[in-house]
């Protein structure tokens, strides 16, 4: 397979969203990764949740420029944060999905598994790993009741501590020698609508801070000699990806609009007009208005943002008005997610 690399314009932490995997939106894109040699590329629906499930080899590592592994994304694309029933359904679907990914590493209940809670917990959007950290608190004790252990550990970010992450839970699982590494962290998205509406696991590790430019040293297998699954929620967005998805939202609206006056059926219609976010309408009639841009694709509209305000303190990373709600949903969710996995190993 020979890819030719361009530049990415996209920071995020999605394997789903990535330069390379995104363009399986359309159905061409679809099946060339599908007949791609070293990716195993599926999509599916479990209830209201779409599962995409990437596993990569060494040969599709070097094609798409990611660590070789598995990669599952969960996502409820109509979540909001008072969904409990879809927040239930998410904790389920993850419950099966983290017996599927260590199905080889045949863990039982006499497993010890050390788990991190990345991030800052003085800041909401980043606090997504120590907050499920001080819900799991509460299990421990009955985990250590048994043969195997529950540990669970927040180490805070490099600019509080001066130390690297990565050592931290290095030099603790040295001492620990558990069975496996499970870690927590915020994640970073190309697209609004997966903010705070997604749940991704990947067996890879994870780069702390690499979503918003500030990547640390990785916590993995290769660093840490222990197998590491990392648990990631997306709950910030790049500024210049919220204005694209803004511009795109308008003109997809107002070219929908316009098609819709002119068809014969909208002089028959006695109830208001209804925006059809699904369907693409031909944006000619927008040029006389908005000039050229009008007619560019999201990622051209992109690459200028972010051309633009490169090194402006325009610059900036989004997160929902209500993240403290999310933040708190998703911790619980995790941590009990989490609590009855282990709980389950026979």
């Amino acid at each position: 397979m020979n890819v030719t690399m361009e530049t990415n314009w996209y920071r995020t932490d999605l394997i789903d969203e990535s330069e390379e995997m995104v363009q399986h939106r359309t159905k061409q894109e679809k099946e060339k990764l599908e007949d791609s040699s070293g990716i195993d590329f599926s999509e599916k629906r479990q209830g209201r949740v779409q599962i995409t499930e990437i596993k990569v080899d060494e040969k599709g590592a070097k094609a798409i420029n990611k660590k070789s592994g598995t990669y599952i994304t969960l996502s409820v694309p109509a979540l909001t944060a008072d969904d409990e029933d879809g927040f239930k359904d998410l904790e389920e679907v993850m419950i099966e999905k983290l017996n599927s990914i260590h199905e080889h590493l045949k863990l039982s209940s006499k497993s010890t598994i050390l788990i991190v809670g990345l991030g800052n917990r003085t800041i909401t959007p980043d606090a997504v790993g120590p907050f499920a950290i001080d819900r799991l608190q509460d299990e421990v004790p009955s985990f250590f009741d048994r043969d195997g252990r529950m540990i669970v550990y927040a180490p805070g970010v490099t600019g509080q501590t001066g130390y690297e992450t990565s050592e931290f839970v290095y030099s603790l699982s040295e001492g620990i020698k558990p069975d496996l590494i499970l870690v927590i962290d915020a994640l970073a998205a190309r697209s609004s609508t997966r903010l705070c509406r997604t749940i991704q696991l990947t067996d890879t590790g994870i780069h702390p801070g690499s979503g918003v430019g500030n990547e640390r040293k990785e916590v993995s297998k290769e660093v840490m000699g222990i197998p590491v699954t990392a648990i990631g929620v997306p709950t910030v967005v790049d500024g210049p990806v919220m204005i694209a998805d803004a511009l795109e939202s308008v003109f997809k609206f107002l070219a929908s609009k316009i098609e819709e006056a002119n068809s014969p059926s909208s002089r028959l219609s006695v109830t208001p007009w209804l925006h059809n976010s699904e369907k693409e309408a031909d944006r000619a009639p927008l040029k006389p208005i908005f000039g050229e841009l009008s007619q560019w694709s999201k990622d051209e509209k992109l690459q200028l943002l972010e051309e633009t305000l490169s090194g402006s303190e325009q610059r900036i990373f989004v997160t929902p008005k209500d993240t403290d709600q999310w933040i708190f949903n998703y911790a619980t969710l995790i941590s009990s997610g989490i609590t009855k996995w282990m709980s389950s190993l026979s």
